[in-house]
């Protein structure tokens, strides 16, 4: 091997790591009134090197590529082992040319309930369900991924989407609620099933106009980053007339409607009456904001 190459591994280690995220976790145990139980801090602590230290894809990032996220975890109860809790779910990536972080993903797990032994060892395996903890964390890290990856890849994140669909298969069968079906439509089963179904392919290109050719074309072409931005946002209308109340428009507007709200709001001038209009009728929720454009 050369001389050079070895000193620069030795000198340089960290320039590239097989860490992705950047994760904070922070858990709430405030609702159980004995947050001072040492379990919940152990716990706290064991998910952040969980999600930070697990090599969750064999592509090599750098320091300033990592994925910067939050899970928040609130415990609602907690008796012999078992926990009933809820997890928010954030993550965002940088816009190129600027200094702004745009959020992602913004998902509010209500079925997180999990047991968890103090000092219990996490490990992932796709293909095999331990337990509900480790699946809904390691589902969430690869629907981070692959939203992050298809915010700069039109299709990008469809490999991570897929490992998504193996926890999903596993857990199936024992996690209980989220992973079938049936119950609430924003399940992580009816999240990833609509990720990789092409009756979604629309919505996933929006991601990619949004973010790459929208946000990070501003730097340059405010106007033309504008109308692309746009653009993404008809693009979601129209595959939200086939599928509704897909959980996956409520999540993207979520994340986005007040970024959308200032976009639209400063800016060069352009019509916007109609992307007004088709905002009021695909994300209704947030029609207040809708109502601030342009005061």
């Amino acid at each position: 091997m050369n001389v050079k190459y070895l000193i620069f591994i030795f000198l340089f280690p960290f320039l590239g790591t097989s860490q992705v995220l950047e994760a904070e976790v922070v858990l709430d145990a405030q609702q159980t009134g004995r947050n001072q139980l040492s379990i919940f801090s152990t716990l706290e602590r064991d998910l952040s090197e969980f999600i930070n230290n697990t090599q969750w894809t064999s592509s090599t990032y750098k320091p300033h590529e990592r994925i910067k996220c939050s899970f928040n975890v609130i415990i609602q109860a907690y008796d012999s082992d078992n926990f009933q809790a809820t997890v928010q779910v954030q993550s965002s990536r940088p816009v190129f040319g600027s200094s702004m972080n745009s959020i992602l993903l913004n998902i509010k797990d209500n079925d997180f309930n999990f047991t968890y032994k103090e000092f219990e060892p996490l490990n992932y395996n796709p293909n095999v369900f331990s337990n509900n903890l480790v699946s809904t964390i390691s589902f969430y890290v690869y629907t981070i991924l692959g939203y992050d990856a298809d915010s700069f890849i039109e299709g990008g994140g469809d490999e991570f989407y897929e490992e998504a669909r193996k926890i999903v298969n596993a857990a199936s069968q024992r996690g209980g609620n989220g992973w079938t079906e049936s119950g609430a439509s924003q399940s992580r089963f009816g999240i990833n099933r609509d990720l990789l179904s092409g009756n979604f392919s629309n919505y996933r290109k929006a991601l990619y106009v949004y973010h790459r050719q929208g946000l990070d074309l501003m730097h340059k072409d405010v106007e033309k980053g504008k109308e692309n931005i746009l653009t993404a946002i008809n693009l979601i209308s129209e595959n939200s007339k086939s599928r509704p109340n897909a959980a996956l428009f409520r999540i993207f507007f979520d994340a986005k409607s007040d970024e959308i709200m200032q976009i639209l709001s400063g800016g060069p001038e352009m019509d916007i009456n109609s992307t007004v209009s088709t905002l009021n009728q695909v994300a209704p929720v947030h029609n207040r904001k809708w109502r601030r454009i342009g005061e």
